[in-house]
């Protein structure tokens, strides 16, 4: 372990990451195109990559379950060959229906990738080594939306929708051949144990982990953070900013690398402080929503059109959510036994994804209603006026409060248990802060 091999394993995994994320995220760009392609509505458009999410959160549980019984290897092999077939269909898809069918693929493959290289990574390494390079594999991978947001973008505006989509489908070829080439599910020698020999022992473990207060307090961890910035980057960001902010498209592609810098500039702390504060893990996770809400606050009740500064802060908030998930899969990390931890991974990384298709299908909807309001009041249609997405997005206050007071139980429970099985009490914050000011004026 913490080998030169694991190295190589390492980086072949996230590059296969980091394309996968930028097929995922191709769509959100792709935006404006399809419209014109297929002619569709709001709704029936974001129809494209909510069925995406959908079915990349309902494998996830099947998915872990699959790499504590078959290994990371086999899954990513298949998985990044349907992002292959999937992108060829939208490429050539002359209905919406045909690309449905090609984004159902593409999400099919893309949800065996991550949790697969989280997995990968703990048999590879170990220490406190591991929760940060879990940051480094979400920021890493984010470069997909630079992919997407650059040279996809250009691409597509230059050459149009087929040869966009069949070039990054060209990309997931190379990836495939380096998972097949080089990736091993563990060291020789590893001492994680033998895999589930039956179905019945595979569900066995899947519903222990599901039983374990850290393992809900990941999912909802991952729930709250990390969908707001995958609605935005995924689906309706674009359009957002281009039409209800009047903002150039080459531009508006240009400005999502914001939240990816802002990931990659968050994501190694974020990976420090939680190895360093593993009690306080779940302060950052509501610090970070705290801070999104705050500030999606004041570009939402901004009077007029927000300033351009604020949509970069937005972007920076939202950008952070990105590796504030990634704490999610470190509290099923350390609740639960390395044999079982593929299922464990899958239970939390439906959480992000529930949310943000959820999201992205009501902010669809929401668009819609207000469209037709105005058309009902005699006013011209404007799907994407600004004072919709208003509307739309505030949606997201009321879905991920709901995460939140789930989180707030979760934490709870997951606390109790710690104080019964391990004699570890965790004060609330401002109790732990107050006594390290008190011991620090005593020693003053």
């Amino acid at each position: 372990m913490n080998s030169r091999r694991s190295w190589l394993i390492f980086a072949v995994g996230v590059f296969g990451y980091l394309v996968a994320v930028m097929q995922r995220t191709t769509i959100g760009v792709a935006g404006v195109a399809a419209t014109e392609r297929f002619h569709s509505t709001a709704s029936v458009l974001s129809t494209l990559a909510v069925v995406q999410l959908i079915v990349y959160a309902a494998m996830q549980i099947p998915v872990g379950v699959l790499i504590d019984r078959v290994g990371s290897r086999w899954l990513m092999t298949v998985g990044t060959a349907l992002m292959i077939a999937g992108q060829v269909t939208v490429a050539l898809a002359p209905t919406i229906g045909i690309a449905v069918i090609g984004r159902i693929l593409v999400g099919a493959g893309d949800a065996t990738i991550f949790t697969s290289l989280i997995r990968l990574t703990s048999s590879w390494f170990t220490g406190r080594l591991v929760p940060q390079l879990s940051q480094w594999i979400g920021n890493i991978g984010q470069l997909g939306q630079v992919l997407s947001a650059i040279p996809f973008a250009l691409i597509l505006h230059q050459s149009g929708w087929t040869t966009a989509f069949l070039s990054a489908a060209s990309l997931s070829v190379v990836a495939l051949v380096g998972i097949v080439a080089f990736i091993h599910d563990r060291p020789v020698g590893s001492r994680e144990g033998p895999r589930p020999t039956n179905w019945a022992e595979s569900l066995r473990l899947l519903r222990v982990s599901l039983q374990r207060p850290g393992t809900q307090l990941g999912f909802w961890s991952h729930f709250v953070t990390q969908s707001s910035g995958t609605v935005f980057s995924l689906m309706w960001g674009f359009p957002f900013m281009v039409y209800g902010l009047g903002i150039d498209p080459s531009l508006a592609a240009g400005l999502l690398i914001v939240m990816v810098v802002a990931g990659l500039i968050s994501g190694p702390i974020l990976g420090l402080l939680t190895a360093r504060f593993p009690l306080r893990r779940s302060n950052l996770v509501l610090a970070i929503v705290a801070m999104m809400g705050l500030a999606w606050a004041t570009v939402l009740l901004w009077p007029g059109t927000p300033p351009f500064w604020l949509l970069i802060l937005l972007l920076v908030a939202i950008g952070i959510g990105g590796p504030g998930s990634l704490i999610g899969f470190d509290f099923a990390r350390t609740s639960n036994p390395l044999h079982s931890l593929g299922s464990a991974n899958g239970i939390v990384n439906v959480g992000g994804f529930l949310a943000s298709f959820v999201m992205m299908f009501l902010i669809g909807v929401a668009l819609d209603v207000e469209n037709n309001l105005h058309i009902a009041a005699g006013q011209p249609s404007d799907l994407y006026a600004l004072d919709s997405f208003r509307w739309a997005f505030a949606i997201q206050y009321v879905i991920i409060g709901i995460g939140v007071v789930f989180l707030v139980r979760a934490r709870r429970r997951t606390r109790r248990r710690l104080a019964r099985e391990e004699g570890i009490e965790v004060a609330p914050l401002w109790v732990a802060l107050s006594e390290a000011w008190r011991r620090r004026g005593r020693e003053a």
